[in-house]
């Protein structure tokens, strides 16, 4: 007897417009006993046809379905009695505005599996679409650069990026930002610009998506020791990434940075950015964070930086998008039609826009759906090794019995309703 799945259809907003498992994959699945219903979409990037093609089910109820995955939150009325669901759920930080789509499981007994969650045995993970939203994330924030010069009065040729969502494909950015680095390479950049250092806090996939692109372009990389040492103008750009050792430092006097012990203490450290801030031309936060770790940024350090009448830093590109977060300066997100605002560190208020006193953000938190065929491939790909053993497990039994590969039990925040060992501590949060 075949196994039923439903693909649920995102509507978050109306930029959502990823799958978590394409066509290709499903029929390579329906092969192995596994029979696919997905609900209809206006918005999602493979048409309805294309799954049709391979047999799956297009279907608006998927109450027949005791598994079902999507990409982001579900609404609390969609869950249903005791079945399974596969999600981005957004909420092991205790996410105020999850708890109650949490809560609602709970009452439910439902199973939650959370993407984030699946991880190896050294705790990496191995289903995400940071690479994704790094590549989003620095066109984006390139686009920002180029117009924030322009409404500065700087010719710059980075004025002609367009927003990631504007462009047909991944290879058609790859294309123009080849052309802009060939343009950069014989004509140089302007001495106002020069030299114009990029600075990107983190090295996972997130970190790597941003410099693939940046790889485009003329672009040495330099230490952060250096960069107070570059002069200008040139023909090229320089980057550099920060480690935890060069944005954080001991807070006592005669302390020694050691990586795990700021892990399991960070109280212990206190944030040593702002040094580096005078010298950077476009910051790229890609760093994972949560309120127990020091800000990378402070109001304070953007305030005391625009004291400057005319700094470097133009552009922060918030990758990580916590609000108030690591870039405390982040005050509220933004999305693909408008990707920025500018931050006015003396009123301490957003302006829309790349215009006004003070820095431009780039807070969209979702990039990846700006490129939502690119980002869904790849993402499925992954995920698809792990569909049968999800669809195939017998969830009524006791957590220790049931036969889920280790990455996916790992990721299993409610059991029949009730938090799991390692989630516990979400009680504190689904209470308040």
């Amino acid at each position: 007897m075949k196994k039923r799945c439903g693909i649920r259809r995102e509507d978050k907003n109306k930029w959502e417009a990823r799958v978590p498992l394409v066509p290709s994959d499903t029929r390579k699945l329906l092969k192995k006993g596994i029979e696919f219903y997905i609900q209809p979409s206006d918005v999602r990037a493979f048409r309805e046809k294309e799954f049709e093609e391979v047999g799956v089910h297009i279907e608006e109820d998927l109450s027949s379905c005791p598994v079902i995955f999507g990409v982001k939150e579900m609404p609390a009325q969609f869950f249903e009695e005791r079945k399974t669901y596969i999600f981005f759920a957004h909420v092991i930080k205790g996410q105020k505005y999850n708890m109650p789509m949490l809560k609602r499981m709970m009452e439910l007994e439902c199973n939650l599996i959370d993407y984030e969650r699946i991880t190896d045995e050294n705790g990496r993970r191995l289903v995400f679409f940071g690479r994704f939203a790094g590549l989003a994330g620095i066109i984006d924030t390139l686009w920002a650069f180029g117009q924030r010069l322009s409404f500065e009065g700087v010719k710059n040729p980075f004025n002609e990026i367009k927003k990631t969502h504007e462009y047909s494909s991944l290879k058609e950015i790859k294309r123009a930002i080849t052309n802009i680095g060939h343009k950069i390479a014989i004509d140089g950049l302007p001495p106002s610009v020069s030299p114009c250092i990029i600075g990107i806090a983190g090295y996972g996939h997130v970190s790597r998506g941003v410099q693939e692109i940046l790889d485009l372009l003329p672009a040495e990389e330099v230490s952060p020791e250096e960069i107070g040492n570059i002069a200008g103008p040139g023909k090229q750009l320089y980057k550099v990434v920060f480690k935890e050792e060069d944005m954080v430092e001991p807070v006592s006097a005669d302390g020694v940075f050691d990586l795990n012990d700021y892990y399991n203490h960070p109280e212990k450290y206190r944030s040593k950015f702002h040094k580096y801030l005078p010298y950077l031309s476009i910051l790229m936060n890609c760093i994972y964070w949560t309120p127990k770790y020091p800000r990378l940024v402070t109001k304070g350090d953007i305030r005391r930086l625009f004291t400057d009448k005319n700094p470097r830093l133009k552009v922060i590109g918030d990758i990580s998008c916590d609000i108030e977060g690591s870039i405390e300066a982040t005050i509220h997100t933004t999305d693909p039609a408008k990707p920025v605002f500018t931050y006015d560190p003396q009123r301490e208020t957003a302006i829309p826009g790349f215009k006004g006193d003070g820095v431009v953000i780039m807070a969209i938190d979702n990039l990846p759906c700006e490129l939502p065929r690119e980002s869904s491939i790849d993402f499925s790909r992954v995920v698809k090794r792990f569909v049968p053993a999800i669809v195939s497990a017998d969830y009524r039994v006791n957590l220790d019995e049931i036969e889920l590969p280790a990455e996916i039990k790992k990721a299993l925040i409610l059991h029949k309703g009730k938090l799991t060992a390692d989630y516990k501590y979400l009680e504190q949060f689904v209470g308040r």
